[in-house]
């Protein structure tokens, strides 16, 4: 999908993109304030313009996919079967030219040609117990923090939120930097260090089996320590150098991998207000969990914009794979009546019980096997009523029959959820250019594979022509 790239525009683009988008997000407000759950009982479909009904009316998914959203399939070319309006065809450019593109800056072959479950690009033993999403993540992230890192002359790099520590082990003991990880999870740290020794077992057998092949860099452990990190303040244990430096003082890179919430707020914190802080890699996610206030608007000039505000819908809707969501319309399987079926679910828990709005529903397996009354009953009894409520058969069925503009809706949300995402890194960006640093966005993963791909690099000295290094692929 195209967009715009961060790394073109000066300060005051920057800030003018933020009105832009503060801008169209208010125009657009009504669709992405609205739960496609309630598709039925709040007639969605009727709060948009007749025009734009008629153009998406009897769109099936992978026309919605190549017509709607840009993202055509292999060789298709994109035929628009009527005059569509020109208020729908505007919300399509602008929503593609005020996006960061997500598009990375390198051009290889995929590293899972070969094996779809194996990096190509990674050893065995660092692909052991690791997903292939995650062995492209932990690459290309810790392959970008190297290099920054020896930009910068940073002596120790802090992964923060370490999880199961792939990305602390892959960058200490892949690529010889110091590491120290950080996670709150006291189970997930006694995982790290068995699959830590794990990794360490492996690799000594693999430099027995191959002594001649050299090792380049030395292999130092990473250092984890169980500590919560507190979003409102300085955490003493993260700025801990793990040695004395030979000279002056520690200089650290703090990064992230999909660091959620307020956690990557945490790490521009950190950046921003100590000075052994060098360097910063933070992938953020799970914008719905930032703290409001606090965790959004961070920067002045946003905070200033009318209509700045994202409450939790549209930050909850900014984390949605817009990538993976176009692949399956263009399969038109039989999932995507999920939304359908559960809208139709909708109706019949408010009958039942008005005051109960929007529940949880724990997951039923198998929807698309199911008939319409299968799914409501099971999901009845899933919320805690009578799965034998009587059913109007004809009202589901009716239901059922508009299951391609429950799609449409929901696919003309999608398409507006990457504004709120830029909306928030953009937010970011600005927060540190404010205070005199050096930032930049950069696409780093696949966005098929990671649909959380924008990384936000910052330094304390001129990025200059280090971006271009830090966005290359290795060969």
């Amino acid at each position: 999908m195209p967009g715009i790239s961060a790394r073109g525009l000066s300060h005051e683009g920057r800030r003018q993109l933020a009105v832009n988008l503060t801008r169209v997000l208010a125009l657009y407000r009504s669709i992405l304030d609205a739960y496609i759950i309630e598709f039925f009982t709040d007639n969605l479909w009727d709060t948009l313009p007749c025009s734009w009904q008629e153009a998406l009316d009897g769109l099936n998914p992978p026309q919605l996919a190549t017509m709607l959203l840009g993202m055509p399939g292999e060789g298709e070319v994109v035929r628009y079967r009527s005059v569509w309006p020109l208020t729908l065809l505007a919300l399509k450019s602008t929503a593609c030219a005020l996006a960061f593109t997500r598009t990375p800056g390198f051009q290889t072959a995929s590293e899972f040609l070969e094996n779809p479950s194996q990096s190509s690009r990674l050893t065995a033993p660092f692909r052991k117990h690791v997903r292939p999403k995650k062995q492209h993540e932990i690459r290309r992230l810790g392959e970008l923090v190297k290099k920054l890192s020896d930009f910068t002359g940073c002596t120790q790099v802090v992964d923060v939120g370490s999880g199961q520590g792939h990305l602390s082990r892959f960058m200490a003991l892949g690529l010889g930097l110091m590491v120290k990880s950080i996670e709150g999870d006291q189970r997930l740290v006694e995982r790290a260090q068995r699959l830590d020794q794990e990794l360490l077992q492996a690799l000594e057998k693999e430099k027995k089996r191959n002594p001649q092949v050299v090792q380049t860099s030395p292999r130092h452990s990473p250092h984890h320590v169980v500590r919560w990190v507190d979003p409102t303040a300085l955490c003493e244990e993260l700025l801990l150098p793990l040695e004395n430096p030979c000279q002056g003082r520690a200089r650290l890179l703090l990064t992230g991998l999909h660091a959620c919430g307020d956690l990557s707020v945490a790490l521009l914190r950190h950046f921003s207000c100590c000075p052994e802080v060098v360097a910063l890699a933070s992938v953020g996610c799970c914008y719905m969990k930032l703290s409001d206030p606090g965790g959004y608007p961070l920067s002045q000039w946003v905070a200033g914009l009318p209509g700045y505000e994202l409450p939790y819908r549209l930050r909850e809707g900014a984390c949605h794979a817009l990538e993976e969501y176009a692949e399956r319309l263009q399969k038109a399987g039989p999932g995507l009546r999920t939304h359908c079926y559960r809208a139709a679910l909708e109706t019949v828990i408010r009958r039942a019980r008005p005051e109960l709005r929007r529940p949880g529903v724990q997951g039923i397996p198998r929807v698309h096997e199911l008939k319409i009354e299968e799914y409501v009953q099971r999901g009845l009894q899933r919320v805690g009523l009578d799965p034998q409520l009587p059913l109007n058969l004809a009202a589901l069925q009716a239901h059922q029959a508009q299951e391609n503009r429950v799609v449409a809706f929901f696919s003309l949300a999608l398409l507006l959820a990457p504004l709120v995402e830029t909306l928030i890194l953009l937010d970011r960006l600005l927060y540190l250019q404010e205070q005199g640093f050096h930032a930049e966005l950069l696409p780093i993963f696949s966005p098929e594979l990671s649909p959380r791909n924008l990384v936000l690099v910052a330094t304390k000295m001129p990025l200059g022509q280090a971006l271009s290094i830090l966005e290359t692929e290795d060969s």
